[in-house]
């Protein structure tokens, strides 16, 4: 589970107290609703389906992964034994690229032979996320936003996320969109809560574009 609505508030709130900025938005637009997504393999592969394509069309690809599946018989594409099991004409049909399906299959293997154990993943964010890239197709964004919205854990900073960036920026007065390295060091005054401030940016640059 990610954050709840308590833990962002409470968050969001301490940061207010070190970051006039944040004070300043957080009156004007409010609090961010939570971000969920299930723990475990399938949040996983459902990202990599959603490498580089919209909501929308990542949601019908997995629609008919489980359907190419289940007519073959193979079972769920939640169940990695179902991805290995399939053929590279049957990912493809269901619309996953050569690199897509490859990617899948490096999850679904490294899950199945127990390589990488969703279930126990190091409390320590860093070596956590280091055990997610070991996996094709998991770069740093893919992990710190599983770690961020399937276990909660409340200190982590997608600062290559281009979005954060852009709202770093916005919030903090900056005349152009701070670079990853900037918006790391910036957001360092801000453990442990870095989190909540990740969320509320996507907020923010929801309600900008609502503005827009």
């Amino acid at each position: 589970m990610g954050l709840t609505a308590d833990q962002i508030r409470a968050s969001l709130d301490a940061l207010a107290e070190v970051e006039p900025a944040f004070a300043t938005a957080l009156a004007r637009i409010g609090y961010p609703a939570p971000r969920y997504r299930g723990p475990g393999y399938s949040t996983l592969l459902r990202t990599i389906v959603g490498q580089q394509v919209s909501v929308a069309s990542a949601a019908a690809v997995y629609a008919k992964l489980e359907a190419v599946l289940s007519e073959a018989g193979l079972g769920s594409p939640d169940d990695p034994l179902a991805i290995l099991a399939a053929s590279d004409e049957q990912l493809r049909a269901a619309g996953l690229s050569r690199q897509k399906a490859g990617y899948a299959r490096s999850l679904a293997d490294e899950v199945a032979s127990g390589r990488l154990d969703l279930t126990a993943l190091p409390a320590d964010d860093e070596e956590a996320i280091a055990q997610l890239v070991r996996v094709k197709g998991i770069g740093r964004w893919s992990a710190e936003i599983y770690l961020l919205f399937a276990e909660g854990r409340a200190d982590i900073w997608p600062a290559g996320d281009l979005a954060v960036q852009i709202e770093v920026g916005r919030i903090l007065g900056h005349e152009t969109r701070p670079s990853e390295k900037l918006t790391r060091e910036v957001a360092e005054a801000w453990r442990p809560h870095r989190g909540a401030a990740a969320i509320f940016a996507w907020h923010h640059y929801g309600a900008d574009m609502t503005v827009l």
